[in-house]
């Protein structure tokens, strides 16, 4: 079975166990996504099937869009709500402190991956290195963000952001930059993946629908493959 599923990732999955389960569900060896999904996070996974994972290397370099959640006031050493808190000061900034940061993240910037990513140095994970409680140098790196505002405010407190940005861009490192910036520390509190290139969260379906009927929701290879070749046709 060749082609496309976009799936809506639910939360405490992992992109690689997404492809495990749609692998017994398709009868399919071959299968492969275009960009990873933190297990917490959840929203839009495009998942390559068959023939289709040939297709990957034209995807991934493709902006991906979210909606964040960033909590002011906590650290973290992993840069989100899962980990061991660092600090608690409880601070937080209004709205227009806030927007008034968010223009210096915007466009080309460099970010600093986080110790808690997949990343090699030396052959070794950062994560791997990390959970031993070890620490190495890391080299800032080259990302764009292309879009970066402020929504809403929910009842926890946590402010929305829209972040539309470039493959190697780390949303979490993204919320505990700003709250940096703030003087108030902060971190990822909820990511929710709504674009990969030319798809959207509209388009995706949740693991309980493909598994009822699959064949009803796998898209054409053209779809990614297509758009190579009219932009090099």
């Amino acid at each position: 079975m060749d082609g496309i599923l976009l799936v809506d990732k639910p939360a405490e999955w992992t992109s690689m166990d997404v492809c495990a389960h749609l692998r017994g569900v398709l009868h399919e060896r071959h299968i492969g996504h275009t960009g990873t999904l933190d297990p917490n996070a959840t929203g839009l996974l495009v998942v390559l099937t068959g023939k289709g994972t040939k297709a990957a290397k034209y995807a991934e370099n493709d902006t991906k869009e979210y909606i964040a959640r960033l909590r002011l006031g906590l650290r973290t050493d992993t840069q989100d709500i899962w980990g061991t808190v660092l600090e608690q000061n409880g601070e937080t900034r209004t709205r227009s402190e806030i927007e008034a940061e968010l223009p210096r993240f915007r466009g080309d910037i460099m970010q600093l991956p986080p110790m808690y990513s997949a990343i090699k140095i030396r052959g070794k994970k950062l994560y791997e290195i990390a959970r031993r409680g070890g620490d190495v140098e890391r080299e800032p790196r080259p990302i764009t963000i292309h879009r970066l505002e402020l929504i809403d405010r929910d009842e926890n407190g946590d402010w929305g952001l829209v972040v539309a940005c470039s493959k190697g861009t780390y949303i979490r490192t993204l919320c505990a930059d700003i709250g940096d910036a703030l003087g108030c520390g902060g971190c990822m509190s909820a990511l929710r993946r709504t674009r990969a290139g030319d798809f959207t969260i509209a388009e995706a379906h949740t693991l309980e629908e493909i598994r009822q009927n699959p064949e009803a929701y796998i898209l054409p290879i053209e779809r990614i493959t297509g758009k190579v070749t009219a932009t090099h046709g």
